[in-house]
């Protein structure tokens, strides 16, 4: 049985007969590939990190008020409006959810950092975190606080971590109040935090007394439905029933809402999607410069294929062909190197950045379409490819 020898294409022919230019058009399309990674990994990094708390309270409806802008920064509302929804049908139990920033001094150091407080009434099942459930009731001790142990390390979670996994307890100061770190959970910073704690609702409106922080305004009230209600039908009761001074979110209204904020009404959004069209761009650009080049050089040979009968279809293959080699050539460094810096960039900030699957294939297209397009743009150069002016 004979075997048929495999022809060369002729596009691979033509991209290796130039090899240096083949290799800048690698690098090229490695750097746009690059370019569209981080910024995607940074923008994922930005909705994930934002998000993680929203994701995790333990509630089916959320009341906020209008003027809130993210769960960083929210605005305060009467808790009467959550005993209101209380009283409608479908509602099993709700709760309050107090959230605030203050200044935390790393107990090592003493140095003070800005870090994120969540307080509410430890007998309800208001967060599902790693540590919550372990050390949560420490918190109904009097000025009594739990430590993400994913926080920034500059508040000294590495030391913390290891005293409270020995039952000890760690003395330090919240905005010049003594407290003690009872124990370590895990939710993550992000980037409007660069961590964060968690504490009882009285420890709360104690630490927060030079604000003149009241009990009855919230920033969060959690509602927990009845097995088997219709979440909807009990969302559209509880907006007509309560006041327009709150808002009635879903779980994942409520996360649409945090992740809206940081891509519209943000700059830091904007500028990862920016980055992502940009390095489309400068991709498709160099690609271009390359076809175009391997284009005019080859007018002669062009010309005289199509003075022997080959159609413009057949050239409009051979570009193809040569876009979609330099897209593969040219996205598996700049995959590679991605990865790398994504493992490089989580461990620096203790954000999400990492790769997934729809993001590899997702960016692998872009730069199929990418080279594609460019191809196009060669191929009006090819078209132009007269015999008569050869002969």
């Amino acid at each position: 049985m004979k075997f048929k020898k495999l022809k060369t294409p002729l596009a691979w022919l033509q991209l290796t007969q130039a090899k240096g230019r083949l290799l800048a058009a690698m690098a090229g399309i490695a750097f746009a590939d690059l370019l569209m990674f981080m910024q995607m990994g940074f923008q994922d990094a930005l909705y994930e990190s934002n998000t993680q708390l929203h994701k995790n309270l333990q509630a089916d409806l959320f009341l906020i008020s209008p003027q809130s802008q993210t769960i960083a920064y929210m605005e305060s509302f009467s808790r009467r409006r959550l005993y209101q929804a209380r009283g409608i049908d479908g509602v099993e139990s709700v709760s309050s959810l107090y959230i605030d920033f203050i200044r935390f001094k790393n107990p090592e150091n003493r140095r003070n950092r800005t870090i994120l407080v969540l307080a509410f009434n430890p007998h309800e099942p208001v967060l599902k975190l790693p540590g919550i459930a372990e050390n949560i009731n420490k918190t109904q001790l009097p000025d009594v606080v739990l430590l993400d142990m994913a926080s920034r390390p500059e508040f000294g979670t590495v030391e913390i971590a290891e005293k409270t996994a020995k039952n000890q307890l760690v003395n330090t100061e919240i905005g010049g109040s003594k407290i003690k770190v009872g124990g370590v959970f895990k939710l993550g910073n992000s980037f409007a935090a660069d961590g964060n704690l968690i504490t009882s609702d009285l420890t709360f409106l104690r630490l927060f007394k030079y604000k003149n922080r009241r009990p009855d305004q919230i920033e969060v009230g959690l509602i927990r439905l009845q097995p088997g209600a219709d979440t909807q039908i009990i969302q559209r009761n509880l907006v007509a029933k309560l006041p327009k001074d709150v808002r009635v979110f879903s779980k994942q209204e409520f996360i649409d809402f945090e992740q809206e904020h940081w891509a519209s009404s943000t700059p830091i959004g904007f500028i990862f999607s920016l980055g992502v069209i940009m390095g489309f761009i400068v991709g498709a650009v160099i690609v271009y410069q390359i076809l175009y080049t391997d284009v005019s050089e080859h007018m002669a040979e062009y010309a005289t294929l199509k003075a022997m009968g080959y159609a413009d279809i057949y050239f409009l293959g051979v570009v193809l062909q040569e876009a979609f080699i330099l897209a593969v050539i040219g996205y598996t460094p700049g995959f590679t190197l991605s990865w790398v810096l994504y493992y490089l960039a989580q461990n620096a900030t203790l954000l999400p950045i990492t790769m997934n699957v729809a993001r590899a294939f997702g960016v692998l297209f872009l730069t199929i379409v990418m080279c594609s397009m460019a191809s196009g743009f060669a191929i009006v150069k090819l078209r132009a490819a007269d015999p008569a002016d050869i002969f």
